[in-house]
């Protein structure tokens, strides 16, 4: 008889993913509310396998209470909302799917920088106002300008792709980039993250948050920055010291800014709300139909392939 395992499928996900888990024939209950690390304590005991989303916190909690859990799926790519460290203890596998949002999250920073540089959301609402003030929405023609890329990662490499197909010079700043990847994205190295920001027009962060990357901008780094330059942050919250990068849009140090993520979220209040040089959306990077099927689908693969023949995909706790 053929075994059966259980999943837990915690957040809203695609139908596609549901029908993955079925054809591989995985029993699993589909809760998408009952995220919370309270709820999912209460009931996360007899499932053997989790899939998750943002909105999912897997706490230490979680983690001891989960007896049986085996493996835990992260549709996308972000999985600081899962206490690795407890998971690793526990000798549970936390897989995410790197690739399946990468081009989604990369055009959305493109969009933010076009909406920077020809202030497109502050235009969008003096228009809609019945204004018509042209002459004050000067912006900024990206041809020529140089591209600074802190990480050059999944995304960071097609955000250089897509960059340099529009005549922008890329440079970037990664500890971990080979001469061979240089060559073959041609773009130019930098060795240190202050020459990057003081050369760059626009500068873009494609890195994880870590102890190391935790506002990686802060007040010391902006001020190397040009007058002109502009911000884009598409990666994750806690990246820019918010505070320091308010000040500097205040002072008009440099030019503008975009975010997709912060500090905080949900982001309700926040020091760079009401600025007229920020352009700010709620985490929309992985938010495409296309991509929301792709990384599902990845994931409930993923599981299915570990549980019943322990295969081990993009894990971020154990060797694949």
């Amino acid at each position: 008889m053929e075994k059966k395992f259980r999943v837990l499928v915690s957040d809203k996900i695609s139908q596609k993913a549901l029908e993955t888990l079925r054809k591989n024939n995985i029993d699993f209950d589909y809760m998408p509310d009952c995220g919370t690390s309270e709820t999912l304590i209460e009931v996360i005991e007899p499932y053997v396998g989790l899939i998750i989303r943002s909105a999912s916190k897997v706490s230490k909690g979680v983690i001891d209470r989960g007896k049986n859990l085996q493996v835990i799926g992260r549709a996308g790519i972000g999985v600081d909302n899962i206490d690795l460290k407890a998971a690793s203890s526990k000798g549970i596998v936390v897989m995410n799917t790197p690739d399946g949002n990468a081009t989604t999250t990369a055009e959305h920073t493109l969009a933010m920088i076009f909406a920077a540089c020809r202030q497109i959301s502050a235009a969008d609402q003096s228009t809609q106002n019945g204004k018509w003030e042209k002459s004050k929405f000067m912006g900024q023609e990206l041809t020529g300008k140089t591209l600074g890329l802190i990480g050059v990662g999944n995304i960071g490499s097609i955000v250089a792709d897509r960059a340099l197909g529009l005549k922008l010079k890329v440079k970037a700043y990664d500890p971990f980039l080979t001469d061979e990847r240089v060559q073959r994205l041609g773009i130019e190295r930098v060795k240190t993250l202050e020459k990057l920001v003081s050369e760059s027009d626009i500068i873009s962060l494609h890195v994880p948050k870590t102890e190391k990357t935790t506002n990686i901008i802060n007040t010391s780094l902006i001020k190397k920055m040009k007058r002109t330059a502009i911000l884009v942050n598409c990666a994750r919250g806690g990246l820019v010291d918010e505070t320091a990068l308010a000040n500097a849009l205040k002072e008009k140090s440099i030019a503008a800014a975009a975010l997709d993520v912060f500090s905080a979220e949900p982001a309700v209040d926040n020091p760079l709300f009401g600025l007229e040089n920020i352009v700010c959306t709620p985490h929309l990077g992985a938010s495409t139909s296309e991509a929301q099927v792709k990384v599902a689908v990845q994931v409930a693969e993923q599981i299915a392939d570990y549980l019943q023949e322990g295969a081990i995909t993009n894990s971020i706790n154990s060797p694949s």
